[in-house]
């Protein structure tokens, strides 16, 4: 501690410098400077004459080292060097033009002569470049303005050698006919092309001299290789060419073409050889390809298109294509091309399926073209496709597992689904397959319940509950009828036992297709059964009317021949038919139809089922197929067949053409409501609307194709009946009527 008083303050720490120790310079001799350059100079020419030096390289590169500490001296020594170098050049670039003149008789075969220059050039700068380092070091980089050593070689070179005469025009075009004879399938040498190449780049000639030249011929080769190819050979060979061009020009960028060039490159190529002829190519070959399945070759052009973002035209092409083919399959109304409609356009589907995953790689730009179009084109025939689809599943629900697997039938019916989600009147396949389904489950011809219930399912997922609460309410109306048939047996139908097996079906009308009143004449016994019935099931069912259709009843006759008893799986009114043979041995037509009732063209369908099919329990006079009022009919006596249970009752299985256009006539009516209830659910909640806004509106809510001038017809119904009416300021406005 200081003492007191003491005011002095604490030193702190010495801070020490450290210096370089230098010598002190010596000094030179006045004539030193000349007498080194004299032997840098001496080893200069030795380097161009390419001679033995004859100072060692140490010697050298102190001389060099001692010149180049003083700025004077140093650029001195610079330009000494430059002008040498200059010099030496201009000496080069004489024998040069000698050299080509005597020996090159075409533009490539002075390529070798301007390779050896520059290579000769570059390995003496090397050398040179050793010998003044310490001058590019100490000076050259030091100063702005001033090249470096090797720079400088290179502008001599490019001011000298390459700039000198026609050296530089001459180089291209060898250097293009080199390229060129390469493309033709001559082999060349690449090394010395990419040196060439790799030089016009270092003296920065390459971009202004080479690559314009070099890119234009490019395009006039392909623009006439690519036209004489696809006139003389098919597409599938001209992408193959197109391909192995590309891919040829991408390995000669990345081997001897500056990096830059590449992208212009590829572009000249793909232009001359994919956009110049992609509609030629569409036009020509899209078909074919895809008829064919040549899917290398669809990939092929996918990936060629893909390169050129050219996929929107390949999409359109194959929109065309989807829609052209598909509508051949739709539109054409031969009956036998009808009933194959469906399996035609799954195999199609399968087809372009294929086309999308194998060729365009499930992009989604194709997906969404083989949705648009499969819609587009299944709905250019109105009505038809679903009407098939929806006997496409009946077929197959009546066959079930025979031709084919539990999973394999799942998996047709997912098919067979993506078709459904195309249709847009959907309200066309209900009624059918309704009308279908009901024959299914009255006649007992359906193979699997699970299948049924499987299609059901899947018309759920797609088209919600409402969709399929009818032909839900079928199923279950069918399964309640086996237990009221079950407790009918074993209460009021007891005393039939044995007699007659009696079952019912009860329906509710609202769930079942609409089926004509038909009044025949029933056996007694039939009628007996029937009335003891109606008083069963009234007893627990009041308020409800039972109305009988025995149109698709079936039974199963006991038949005597005098060949054997026979058990004919016949329908009901058949039955009715064959009966009135117990009591008489012929009847004309006329005499069963008064007898019976049946409807006469419905009577002459069951005579002809019974007496001109394959099976043929009776006998017609005289022998046709045709069947008029005074045709008589007897039993087939000589009848006989080796099974005991003979099913004839087919008829009931086809539809007619009597009742298709009942089922046309039912939809259109139905589209009818369901059009009037539109326009008055909208008015209503609008009370005045303009007619195009109105229109709009009916479009977005109905869920089945109509036509604008539909709908204008049912708005003047609708304005008759005093629902709507006009503006009296605007015509084109309509209002709510309350």
């Amino acid at each position: 501690m200081p003492a007191p008083g003491n005011s002095r303050k604490p030193r702190g720490p010495k801070r020490l410098t450290l210096k370089n120790f230098t010598l002190p310079a010596a000094k030179l001799p006045d004539n030193y400077g000349e007498e080194q350059w004299k032997m840098l100079a001496s080893a200069i020419d030795a380097i161009h004459k390419q001679t033995k030096l004859g100072v060692d390289l140490e010697v050298l590169y102190k001389a060099v080292e001692s010149l180049s500490s003083k700025g004077k001296e140093a650029q001195q020594l610079y330009d000494r060097l430059r002008n040498m170098c200059q010099e030496h050049l201009k000496l080069v670039v004489l024998k040069l033009n000698d050299e080509g003149k005597a020996s090159a008789t075409q533009e490539s075969d002075y390529l070798p002569l301007i390779d050896k220059v520059w290579n000769l050039h570059c390995d003496m700068m090397i050398l040179i470049r050793c010998i003044f380092l310490s001058l590019d070091r100490k000076y050259v980089l030091q100063t702005s303005g001033l090249l470096s050593i090797w720079d400088m070689g290179l502008h001599a070179f490019g001011d000298c050698v390459v700039g000198h005469g026609n050296v530089l025009s001459r180089t291209v075009s060898g250097a293009l006919g080199v390229i060129a004879y390469e493309r033709s399938g001559d082999a060349v040498d690449r090394g010395r092309l990419k040196r060439l190449l790799h030089m016009l780049v270092d003296l920065q000639c390459y971009a202004k001299a080479f690559e314009p030249e070099f890119l234009e011929s490019t395009k006039q080769f392909y623009e006439v290789e690519s036209m004489r190819f696809l006139e003389q050979c098919e597409v599938p060979a001209y992408l193959i060419f197109a391909e192995k061009c590309l891919q040829e020009e991408r390995d000669r960028a990345d081997q001897y073409l500056h990096a830059a060039t590449r992208r212009p490159l590829m572009g000249v190529v793909e232009t001359q050889l994919v956009i110049a002829h992609m509609d030629a190519v569409l036009e020509k070959g899209f078909d074919v390809l895809a008829d064919e399945n040549r899917h290398e070759d669809l990939m092929r052009m996918f990936r060629l298109f893909s390169r050129v973002e050219c996929l929107e035209k390949l999409k359109e092409s194959f929109s065309l294509y989807i829609k052209k083919r598909g509508k051949d399959i739709v539109s054409n109304t031969n009956s036998d091309r009808d009933k194959t409609m469906v399996e035609d356009l799954l195999a199609f589907k399968r087809k372009i399926d294929k086309i999308g995953s194998h060729a365009f790689r499930n992009t989604q730009l194709f997906l969404d073209a083989i949705r648009d179009s499969f819609e587009t084109f299944i709905n250019y025939r109105h009505n038809k496709p679903a009407e098939m689809i929806a006997k496409f599943f009946d077929t197959k629900l009546r066959t079930g597992y025979k031709d084919c697997s539990e999973d394999d039938l799942e998996t047709l019916f997912d098919e067979v689904m993506v078709l459904f989600r195309f249709i847009n009147g959907k309200d066309v396949f209900e009624a059918f397959y309704k009308n279908h389904l009901a024959r299914r489950l009255l006649l007992q011809k359906s193979a699997s319940d699970d299948a049924e219930r499987s299609i059901l399912s899947k018309l759920k997922q797609e088209c919600g509950g409402s969709f399929t609460g009818k032909l839900e309410g079928m199923f279950k109306d069918v399964n309640l009828s086996t237990d009221l048939t079950q407790n009918f047996r074993q209460s009021a139908g007891k005393k039939y036992a044995g007699e007659i097996d009696f079952s019912v079906n009860v329906l509710t009308a609202s769930h079942w297709p609409t089926y004509a009143p038909c009044k025949v004449i029933l056996p007694p016994k039939i009628l007996e059964i029937q009335d003891t019935f109606n008083t069963f099931y009234c007893k627990s069912h009041r308020n409800r009317k039972l109305t009988w259709q025995t149109s698709l009843g079936h039974c199963l006759l006991e038949s005597h021949f005098p060949k054997g008893v026979k058990d004919l799986q016949i329908s009901a009114y058949q039955a009715l038919v064959i009966l009135l043979f117990n009591t008489e041995e012929t009847l004309t037509c006329a005499q069963i139809h008064e007898r019976t009732k049946i409807e006469l063209e419905e009577l002459k369908r069951i005579l002809q089922s019974l007496a001109c099919a394959r099976i043929r329990v009776l006998t017609k006079e005289p022998k046709s197929r045709d069947v008029a009022a005074d045709h008589k009919f007897f039993v087939n006596l000589k009848f006989d067949d080796k099974h005991r249970k003979i099913r004839i009752n087919q008829i009931q299985l086809r539809e007619t053409k009597a009742e298709n256009a009942q089922t046309q006539e039912k939809l259109f009516q139905d589209r009818v409501f369901a059009v009037d209830a539109a326009v008055v659910r909208i008015m209503k909640t609008r009370k005045s609307m303009k007619h195009t806004a109105l229109i709009s509106e009916l479009f977005n809510q109905l869920k089945f194709p109509v036509k604008a001038s539909d709908l204008k017809k049912r708005i003047e119904s609708l304005i008759n009946r005093e629902y709507l009416e006009r503006d009296s300021q605007d015509t084109h406005t309509y209002k709510y009527m309350a």
